[in-house]
Order: structure tokens, then sequence, then C-alpha cells
């Protein structure tokens, strides 16, 4: 029986591990290989070794979309988070409503981006736009290159908010009442309730909703890609928008895989990096 488990546990997993492969590991390395040539996906493939990865570094577009991916990332990623918690310090309390409302702030999340980021176009829209003719004023919201990428990070926010409160609400439900009721005794307020227990005992959970929300941001395209197509001035073009243009409108399969693959790169590092420094700041004890 010894001699079969570990045949019976590659049975298992394999499902899974076909998947992985074929999906994931698998496009890494093609996405790697053809970095390395030149090709327009109908002509003959041209191989220029690492040429690809030269061009990008010394051309400004990919510096561009970095910093455009970086600020998104910055302003998107806190915001939601802290928002997130707020919101669902409120719904684990199980108050008249909560349900609603908890299904009000999941409807987002489970939409298409692309169709949400066409909504919310109409919506920001200078001249007919709902909420210009809320203000009363005419405001550029899409189209002025200094409010473009807020307009776009509020929308990804006013998206995942419901999702992370739901993952919060679960974290919540995890800690004890009478780690609370210890604190209420010993004079702790809301606040130092909120900051020096709560908090803490949540990193579990911000430690996934961090690593999972800064990875999405990085690949964020289709609701960037409907509300502003990358512009204006190149100030929304993220990532995947750069990847898009040199594949699909440039016709560079071979750029456009290298910044694919610096972009997986970039992501595995900031992952490490996420996952040092919560690994000695994270109890998963609540006994």
């Amino acid at each position: 029986m010894s001699s079969r488990r570990p045949l019976l546990g590659w049975l298992l997993i394999a499902p899974s591990l076909i998947g992985v492969t074929c999906f994931l590991i698998l496009p890494v390395v093609l996405a790697f290989v053809v970095s390395l040539f030149r090709w327009d996906l109908l002509g003959t493939r041209t191989f220029l070794g690492l040429d690809n990865y030269a061009s990008l570094l010394s051309d400004g577009a990919l510096a561009n979309s970095l910093l455009v991916t970086g600020v998104f990332t910055l302003i998107s990623v806190p915001v939601s988070l802290a928002i997130g918690l707020v919101l669902a310090t409120q719904l684990v309390r199980a108050l008249p409503g909560s349900a609603i409302v908890r299904v009000i702030v999941v409807i987002p999340w489970v939409c298409a981006p692309l169709a949400l980021g066409v909504v919310w176009k109409w919506i920001l829209q200078p001249s007919v736009g709902a909420l210009n003719q809320i203000l009363g004023v005419r405001i550029e919201w899409l189209t002025d290159p200094s409010l473009a990428l807020p307009a776009v990070a509020f929308v990804a926010i006013w998206q995942n908010v419901g999702y992370i409160s739901l993952f919060f609400q679960a974290g919540l439900s995890r800690i004890p009442g009478s780690i609370y009721e210890a604190a209420r005794i010993d004079g702790a307020n809301a606040g130092q309730q909120l900051w020096f227990m709560t908090i803490p005992l949540l990193r579990p959970t911000t430690f996934f909703l961090a690593v999972t929300q800064v990875v999405a941001s990085f690949q964020v395209f289709d609701m960037v890609f409907a509300l502003t197509g990358g512009g204006p001035q190149h100030r929304t073009e993220v990532i995947a928008s750069l990847i898009y243009h040199e594949a699909f409108e440039a016709s560079r399969l071979g750029r456009a895989s290298a910044v694919a693959v610096i972009l997986f790169v970039l992501l595995v590092v900031i992952t490490v990096i996420q996952q040092r420094w919560f690994s000695q700041r994270i109890t998963y004890d609540m006994s």
C-alpha cells in the first residue's frame, strides 16, 4: 500500500496539475521564447535575442506604463482595503438591512469590468454624463490628463470594495468576542480596539487581499480600455494596455511578449516582498 500512495497522490492532483501546466506555466515559457524574436503574427520570425528587452528599457513607453500602473495601484489598493475594512466592521454587526447592503456592494464585483467601464464612461461624460448633470458643472473626468487616472482608480475602488469587505467580514467573524470583552473591561475604546486588536488579527486576511489586489491592479486592462483606451496623452496606459498596443495595434508580438515577461517577473518580486513583510507579522492563533 505504501508504494501505491505516491502514485495515487499524483493521480489525484493530475487534473489540477494539467491545468496549471497548460494555462499558467506553458504560456509563460512561450511568452519568453516569443520575446526573443521579431514577429508580426503573420510573417516569418527573426531571432533578435534580448534586443526587444533592450529596446523596451531604452524606450519611454515601458517606463511610463510602469509608472502609471504603480500610481494606479497605490491609489486603488490601499483605499479599497481601508473602505472594505470599515464596511466589513458594519456588516459584521448584522444590523437590519445588512443582507441587502451586502448584496448591493458585491454586485459591481460580479459584473463584467468591460460593461462597467462602458457604463461609467457614460456617467463621466463631460456634456451629457450623469455625474456632471448632478454637479451642475462641466468636468473633463476622462480627458483631462490630471483627472483621468484618479477617475479610473475610483471606478476600480467602487468595483472591488464589496469583494474586499466580504473577506474582511469573514476574518472578523473568526475573532473571538471574548477578546473585545476583555479589551472593554481594560478600558479600550472603539478606535483602540480597531488599531491594536482588529487590524493585527486580520493580517492573514489582509495579506491575501493585498497580494491578490496588487496582482489584479497590475493586470487591469478591460475597464481601462473601455474608459480611456490608455489616453489622454498615455496618462492611463497601464502595462496591459501597452501589451495590447504592441501586439495588436503595432503588430510587434515580440516586444509585447517581452513586456509580459517583465510584468511576470515584477509581480513575482512584489509578491515575494509582500510575503516576507507579512510573514513576520501574521498570527493565525486566535484562541
